[in-house]
């Protein structure tokens, strides 16, 4: 009997701290080996189109080139949607190039947080730029914490920097416990794109 009185008392227990406020914006991190870390960010996504939110979507390696369901339903939905990546390191012929298509991207996700006509702004794989050197760091830091006021922000991608966690109002980390990859199945339509 002890046990269940522990266990009604710990479901009536409010988690919530009593000292709670609002914040005008947030910068959300969803990092890790796992998977799931875009995929919680498009879930943000369509919550902020529920509630009439401007949104765009900043892609750093998928290129307009890849059909992903995501961008599909998100220009739908009326999202502006980029997709400025050369797709994945490994595939690729020329890795200057691809640092300067990198640079690019980021031009184009600053100009978007700064002009402040979004109230969401999801910056996938980004980490990966920053991870890599491939974009100034300092400079990505500064935008995001000098953000306009209302600019929420996502940021997706393995192995996120110290530098971004820091900053971040909420940092998720996925971590893989089993992939189908891993069995040697390959990506699945409706399910990873």
């Amino acid at each position: 009997m002890a046990d269940d009185d522990t266990k009604t008392e710990a479901l009536a227990d409010d988690p919530r701290p009593d000292d709670l406020t609002t914040a005008k914006s947030l910068l959300l991190v969803n990092t890790g080996d796992g998977k799931g870390k875009s995929t919680a960010a498009f879930g943000v996504m369509l919550r902020a189109l529920a509630m009439g939110w401007p949104v765009a979507v900043v892609q750093f390696l998928k290129s307009g080139d890849w059909k992903v369901g995501e961008e599909k339903m998100g220009r739908q939905l009326g999202v502006e949607w980029h997709a400025l990546g050369e797709g994945f390191t490994w595939d690729s012929d020329n890795i200057e190039h691809d640092k300067g298509i990198a640079g690019a991207a980021w031009a184009k996700a600053k100009e978007l947080i700064e002009a402040g006509e979004h109230k969401l702004v999801l910056l996938d794989e980004i980490t990966y730029m920053l991870s890599w050197g491939w974009i100034d760091v300092d400079d990505v830091l500064a935008t995001l914490a000098n953000r306009p006021e209302h600019v929420n922000i996502v940021c997706t991608g393995r192995d996120a920097i110290n530098g971004l966690i820091e900053i971040a109002d909420t940092v998720t980390e996925m971590r893989n416990v089993k992939h189908a990859y891993d069995r040697g199945i390959v990506a699945k339509k409706g399910i990873d794109y």
